[in-house]
């Protein structure tokens, strides 16, 4: 397939899914249509790189689909020079959209997890669940998957009035997030009910029914 192709691919991504299902920032939309989302999808998948469907990495891994980083780049609502805690980061396709809006980008992810090369971007390896301590505090915490709950350790990461988005599992629907970190306490709103790719680590405590 030709870098052409996949240019016309990335333009009818834009149209079919952005702006179609509320990505209308415009900073957004034109980081997803410059950033070469094929470039982050294994080679024998590069044809599925713009699917509206998570794409299956090594590991047990996926890929978010492109709808999903979009509402959450949305969301977090960017800023030039914010620094930014990226849990999750498979490839690194979340991470150089980041970075590409300007953002100063700490991306966590597991150890002999998907291989991440992305320019201005610190790559830490290790448990998704820990995040990155050593560069905190952070203005934004990006969940690039669903959780079942924002760990502690994160929220200590992060700045007073920090941005937070994610999705949370509940009851086996994964719902978009978004919410602050005030006085110390975080609070999360649901956005919408959308698929998103459930990351390992974040299991909640045990329910008890009786």
């Amino acid at each position: 397939m030709t870098e052409q192709n996949f240019s016309s691919m990335r333009t009818a991504m834009v149209e079919s899914q952005l702006r179609t299902s509320d990505v209308d920032d415009q900073r957004v939309i034109a980081a997803m249509a410059h950033v070469a989302r094929e470039d982050f999808v294994p080679a024998e998948r590069r044809a599925m790189s713009y699917i509206d469907r998570p794409i299956p990495l090594a590991g047990g891994r996926s890929l978010n689909p492109p709808l999903i980083v979009g509402r959450l780049l949305k969301e977090a609502q960017i800023a030039d020079g914010d620094k930014v805690l990226l849990i999750g980061a498979a490839t690194g396709y979340s991470a150089a959209l980041l970075a590409n809006l300007g953002a100063r980008v700490t991306a966590v992810e597991e150890e002999g997890g998907p291989e991440i090369a992305v320019a201005g971007v610190t790559v830490v390896r290790g448990p998704l669940n820990g995040g990155a301590p050593e560069g905190a505090p952070y203005d934004v915490l990006f969940i690039d998957g669903a959780v079942e709950e924002v760990p502690a350790a994160l929220v200590q990461q992060l700045a007073e009035g920090a941005r937070v988005v994610t999705g949370i599992v509940e009851r086996g629907v994964t719902r978009l997030c978004g919410g602050r970190l005030v006085a110390g306490s975080l609070g999360l709103a649901s956005l919408a009910d959308l698929e998103m790719v459930v990351l390992p680590g974040f299991a909640g405590p045990e329910k008890f029914t009786f």
